[in-house]
């Protein structure tokens, strides 16, 4: 029989749930020298029998501790003792930062209030914030408008799970108070805005997107939620995410590109990308592990900011990855993206992550008026050159950087260990959603295909622990390997898929920002991504700036025609 046949050392750590094909093994089954034979197979091991014999002891003594451990209450809250540090020996021994200094931004000029209102919808943040700043309009009235949109437009796009009107309110009504009594409190006072549905609220469901969790309360606000609280803003809306952060499918549908109805808004951060692009919001929070800020903003032509891993807190966040997981903003601008990940970025003793950070980093500063005449920005040679969809859109893009005056230096970040590594993802999420798994819930996902989180998780409980942890050595190395790489370079731009860059610096934790550029064939938007040094993402958004300073493609907007 298979059950037999599978080796009791894997299948004692894996406990597949309903409907699986394999079933559950009773902690009385014996280990034998036959099912170790089959398990060094599997994992490409040649122990002669003799050896698996002595080690058969061992062996079943670690799976009783595994049924101990497994009556522990580990909910999805608690982080492993075990953080992932992403600064290279480099940063680490760079002399201390000095005081940050004031935000350095480029004017605004004069704001007005639109003849038509409607057209408030794609106005930025920096633009709205200066309209309540004046006092030309209301948070109140902001809010109600942006609500408004969110009703009309959401049941076709599939963006919201969870309105959040009755807050939203209170906090406009508030807000309105605030600026009319002179306690200002930045740009970000009074402005709507929406959270993936991953962060926790208190009195609103969180529900990760997923059918297990779709009644979910936590009694909780995540810490990006307090800040914005903080900093004035108004939480409208908590976004659709494919369930528990793949994809665009959740346990309502499909949610919708504002280009184009019949394409997805690709994920994780689905319905934020979606609603921002769609002017229901002037910017939402996603987070990012392996391009769930990135896709989606290119599906749906946003700006998103992925930040340094640690840079922002995850408490009161879903995790997927505790060494991959990151917060970042998506908006319309990288003007917007800085106004917001200012508001969000520090450290927090809940999220260990931010306590990280080198003697060398500085908290971050807005510095809009770097020269990129005297930047040196790497861009890489060999992918942009391979056959894409948006190679001609990409192109043009590196010819408006040299025309800026930006110095371009070829980069190739090829034959360097990444995919490899991806592995790790996987083995986290597990962890993250062990009970899922063995109580046999994985069940209820929207998706059960053999791509899906169910066969994925259930997949990595055949990961050895040796294996996990020589993977997060190799990390190392490639964490000094990129470093050196990037040595003498502000920032790098590439494209967004056709490269390995996506993959690496999630694994390594540098900063970036992915922009509209184009139109792809298919009628969606194109982007391209820059990316910056740790910490560095100052220089990156200011590089970012200037590219769309030179050009219009983060003003365009889909017509709406639904």
């Amino acid at each position: 029989m298979l059950k037999k046949l599978l080796p009791a050392l894997l299948l004692g750590a894996a406990g597949f749930g309903a409907g699986a094909l394999v079933a559950r093994p009773t902690a009385a089954e014996p280990v034998t020298v036959p099912l170790l034979r089959a398990a060094q197979e599997l994992l490409g091991l040649h122990f002669t029998d003799a050896q698996l014999d002595s080690a058969k002891g061992a062996i079943g003594r670690n799976r009783s501790s595994y049924d101990a451990l497994r009556k522990i209450n580990l909910p999805n809250a608690v982080a492993p003792a075990l953080v992932f540090d992403p600064v290279p020996l480099r940063l680490r021994l760079a002399a201390p930062a000095g005081k940050p200094g004031p935000d350095r931004m480029a004017p605004i000029g004069k704001v007005k209030l639109p003849a038509n209102r409607d057209d408030l919808a794609f106005y930025t943040v920096r633009q709205l914030g200066e309209l309540l700043r004046t006092k030309q309009v209301s948070s109140v009235e902001l809010t109600e408008f942006f609500l408004a949109r969110l009703r009309k437009y959401s049941p076709q796009l599939l963006c919201v799970i969870t309105l959040t009107e009755e807050l939203a309110m209170q906090q406009a009504r508030a807000a309105d108070a605030e600026i009319k009594a002179g306690r200002y409190r930045g740009p970000l006072h009074g402005v709507p805005f929406g959270v993936k549905d991953l962060f926790s609220t208190k009195t609103y469901k969180t529900t990760w997107g997923s059918v297990p969790y779709k009644d979910q309360l936590l009694d909780e606000d995540a810490a990006v939620v307090t800040r914005l609280r903080d900093a004035g803003a108004v939480l409208v809306a908590k976004f659709t995410l494919g369930e528990l952060a793949m994809g665009d499918v959740w346990f309502g549908g499909q949610t919708r590109s504002p280009w184009d109805l019949k394409q997805g808004s690709s994920g994780s951060s689905a319905g934020s990308a979606s609603a921002v692009a769609a002017g229901l919001v002037p910017f939402a929070l996603g987070t990012e592990t392996l391009g769930s800020i990135v896709s989606p903003s290119t599906a749906c032509g946003t700006t998103g900011l992925r930040p340094t891993f640690g840079q922002v807190s995850r408490a009161g966040a879903m995790a997927l990855s505790w060494s991959m997981d990151k917060v970042g903003p998506l908006a319309r601008s990288a003007e917007d993206c800085a106004l917001v990940f200012r508001a969000i970025q520090g450290e927090d003793p809940r999220d260990v992550a931010t306590l990280l950070r080198p003697r060398a980093a500085a908290d971050f500063r807005c510095a809009f008026d770097t020269d990129v005449k005297k930047m040196r920005v790497g861009y890489l040679k060999a992918d942009f050159e391979s056959p894409y969809p948006s190679q001609g859109t990409d192109k043009a893009t590196l010819d408006a950087l040299r025309k800026l005056g930006v110095e371009l230096v070829p980069l190739d970040l090829h034959n360097l260990p990444a995919g490899e590594l991806a592995f790790v993802l996987s083995a986290e999420g597990a962890a993250a959603f062990d009970d899922l798994t063995r109580s046999g819930r994985d069940a209820l996902l929207v998706n059960q295909g053999r791509n899906a989180w169910p066969t994925t998780f259930r997949a990595a409980r055949f990961v050895p622990a040796v294996e996990y942890l020589q993977a997060q050595r190799a990390r190392r190395v490639l964490i000094e390997d990129v470093d050196k790489h990037l040595l003498g370079l502000d920032a790098y731009v590439g494209p967004s898929f056709n490269s390995p860059s996506l993959v690496i610096t999630n694994l390594t934790g540098h900063p970036a920002v992915v922009v509209p550029n184009g139109m792809r064939p298919n009628g969606l938007p194109a982007t391209i991504t820059f990316t910056g040094q740790l910490y560095g993402e100052a220089k990156l958004l200011a590089l970012a700036k200037a590219y769309q300073d030179a050009t219009d493609f983060d003003e365009k907007h889909p017509p709406l025609n639904f």
